[in-house]
């Protein structure tokens, strides 16, 4: 894990912080927020692929189950 230089204080709503640190069942709020932009990063990427959904060509008759199995 890499950690960048940032300013040690950023203003956030302490309820939310809060809220993530119960939900979650993290000890601390900076488990809780990382968590969070975890999440958020993994959210939009994932956003990002929908966008294919439907345009990418693929041959239908490919067993892709075939080629799972070890020889």
């Amino acid at each position: 894990m890499v950690f960048c230089p940032m300013p040690k204080t950023i203003r956030v709503d302490e309820n939310l912080v809060r809220e993530a640190q119960r939900l979650g069942g993290h000890s601390s709020k900076r488990a809780a927020v990382e968590e969070a932009l975890r999440e958020y990063v993994q959210r939009r990427r994932q956003s990002e692929i929908i966008q294919f959904f439907g345009r990418i060509d693929y041959a239908r008759d490919y067993a892709y189950k075939a080629s799972r199995r070890r020889k």
